[in-house]
């Protein structure tokens, strides 16, 4: 049985988050994206704090599929370093893991 992963990032633009969840969706890389609401993120870049809205995007995907869907996200992202940060689901029932690899089977 294939393993998931929650692989995240952020954008600032709400109809970006939404293309870019669904696309992913779309294309298989994931089987399921979040966004979540509108959130306040502090940073720094440039050598400055800087303050930003942001949406997160969840993407429920296979480890098998994780690099294919880093390759996709970073050609559609719009800032010039995208977070990009893939977290290890240790536990999960069966049925959504063989929901999830079902879901991002391209054959």
């Amino acid at each position: 049985m294939a393993s998931i992963v929650i692989a995240q990032t952020t954008v600032d633009d709400e109809a970006k988050a939404y293309d870019i969840g669904r696309g992913a969706v779309e294309a298989r890389l994931a089987a399921g994206v979040h966004v979540d609401a509108r959130m306040t993120v502090f940073y720094w870049w440039k050598d400055t704090v800087q303050h930003e809205r942001e949406y997160r995007l969840s993407f429920k995907t296979t480890a098998e599929k994780v690099a294919e869907l880093e390759a996709w996200i970073h050609e559609r992202h719009p800032y010039e370093v995208p977070q990009w940060i893939v977290l290890p689901v240790t536990a999960s029932t069966q049925e959504y893991l063989a929901w999830a690899a079902k879901e991002t089977r391209t054959e």
